[in-house]
């Protein structure tokens, strides 16, 4: 019973576990991921860094160890020449002590000797696998400064990217709320616009119908006959003042029958009965 208890518990954290890593997945920012990513990269680049120079440093200790040993050998080698030489002219002189003396320190320069070529040949060994690994960690730290410097560059792309992405998101969510319904209370930007042109064309047509109108035509006369009685009222004021008037006359003159019998057609009774002549 406990086990069956404790897979489920087990299963449930799982997949609450998932959920919670989806729903932040799709709720984090994505520039504040990039900088993370970006940071995670720059601190594995700097613990590379750390331990290569780890690796070189011990490369030049190793390197510094060969070259102090290698001058002891020198010194060792000449001080065991010049024991020997010392020896061989107290034996030639007869001085035995003085030779048994040189001969001793002769051996003992040469046992440093030997112990000092042996650590040098081990030095050479560690010597090599240094600089082989020194040469290796350099070459991972240029590797990984190339990928972080790509992965910057990738950085500023992205960050690029992103912007447009965000601009062409809210340029879309602008041109769907033209059309779309924001509420019941809130018209369209197509509905205004229908609005508009119904009121427009219906504007239009009732122009047109009471251009039509006898009302319309009586206006037309109306006004015409105000035209000529206007010209005569000046053609009256310029001849009062003298001015010569013979072009504003004839004017009015030949307007003036084309406009009276209109205004004045209404009133005249139609007795059915000739006119008499003028002439």
């Amino acid at each position: 019973m406990l086990v069956v208890v404790f897979k489920s518990i087990k299963r449930f954290w799982k997949y609450l576990t998932t959920k919670l890593n989806m729903s932040f997945d799709a709720n984090a920012d994505p520039k504040v991921q990039l900088e993370q990513a970006i940071a995670e990269s720059q601190q594995q680049h700097k613990m590379l860094v750390e331990q290569a120079a780890t690796v070189v440093a011990n490369q030049k200790q190793t390197e510094m160890r060969l070259d102090a040993r290698m001058d002891d050998l020198e010194k060792l080698t000449a001080n065991a020449r010049q024991a020997v030489l010392m020896a061989d002219e107290a034996t030639r002189s007869g001085d035995t002590a003085k030779a048994t003396e040189m001969t001793s320190a002769a051996e003992a320069f040469a046992n440093r000797l030997i112990a000092i070529e042996a650590e040098i040949e081990q030095l050479k060994g560690m010597h090599l696998q240094a600089t082989q690994a020194s040469d290796q960690a350099k070459a991972a730290v240029a590797q990984n400064s190339s990928k972080l410097q790509k992965k910057l560059a990738e950085k500023q792309q992205l960050l690029s990217q992103l912007d447009q992405a965000k601009m062409q998101e809210s340029m879309n969510n602008a041109m769907t709320s033209l059309s779309a319904t924001v509420g019941d209370d809130v018209p369209t930007l197509d509905q205004v616009r229908e609005k508009i042109e119904g009121r427009y064309a219906k504007a239009q047509g009732v122009s047109e119908l009471q251009g039509q109108s006898v009302e319309s035509k009586m206006l037309e006369v109306e006004q015409a006959t105000r035209n000529v009685e206007a010209q005569a009222r000046l053609s009256k004021i310029r001849s009062q003042l003298g001015l010569d008037t013979g072009t504003a006359d004839a004017s009015a003159v030949e307007a003036a029958p084309a406009a009276q019998p209109s205004a004045a057609q209404p009133d005249a009774p139609d007795t059915g009965e000739a006119q008499p002549s003028a002439g």
